[in-house]
């Protein structure tokens, strides 16, 4: 009876572990090397895992979007950079037409020197009220200083998410998947198709 018991003794362990083994398969796999295999895949989160050819498939294309969501980032920056750039340019041209304005204004003899510059003064009921010609082009440079701080504060913001955006699509490669692989260069292709515009093909190979 002892002998019997401690056979029973010795399978009960062994029982337990093929539970184990069980358990075990349907945890994330991680590759250091290159493969092709989806088996207990699970992309950059535990959560975002593989478990049959649907989620595979539809996972491939939300890799897709996202890749060519970068470019569309990409594009927005452009168009905001060439959009601030003209309306600093805007602001330029009418602060220098207005100093030309002020300069080329014929001085009065029948008047003394005025303290203030580009300044004119009026007598309403025995009143002398002074108006300065430069406010309006003070008030253009202070405005033109507002957009600068905040151009400069929505660039870096854009910045911001295109570094975020780039190092994501670098830990989509480093699943060292050749699927999900082939989705990053389909989604770049994409991308670039549909947000591309005249933007230059050529880009430097870095995370960012």
């Amino acid at each position: 009876m002892d002998h019997s018991m401690h056979h029973a003794d010795m399978d009960m362990p062994g029982h337990g572990h093929g539970h184990g083994d069980m358990d075990m398969g349907g945890q994330c796999k991680m590759n250091m090397i290159f493969t092709w295999s989806s088996t207990d895949l699970c992309i950059i989160f535990r959560q975002w895992h593989i478990r049959g050819p649907w989620s595979l498939f539809l996972s491939l294309l939300a890799i897709v979007f996202l890749t060519a969501g970068y470019e569309a980032v990409r594009q927005i920056t452009r168009r905001y950079e060439v959009g601030r750039a003209q309306r600093l340019q805007a602001f330029s041209a009418t602060v220098s037409t207005g100093d030309h304005e002020a300069a080329d204004a014929p001085a009065s003899a029948n008047f003394p020197p005025l303290p203030v510059a580009n300044a004119t003064t009026t007598t309403i009921s025995g009143e002398s009220h002074i108006h300065n010609s430069s406010l309006p082009l003070l008030v253009g440079r202070d405005h033109r200083q507002a957009v600068l701080r905040r151009g400069k504060v929505v660039l870096a913001a854009l910045y911001a998410i295109q570094v975020f955006y780039s190092f994501f699509i670098m830990l989509l490669f480093m699943t060292y998947n050749g699927l999900v692989m082939l989705a990053v260069g389909v989604g770049a292709f994409v991308g670039y198709l549909v947000f591309g515009d005249d933007a230059p093909a050529t880009k430097v190979v870095a995370c960012h």
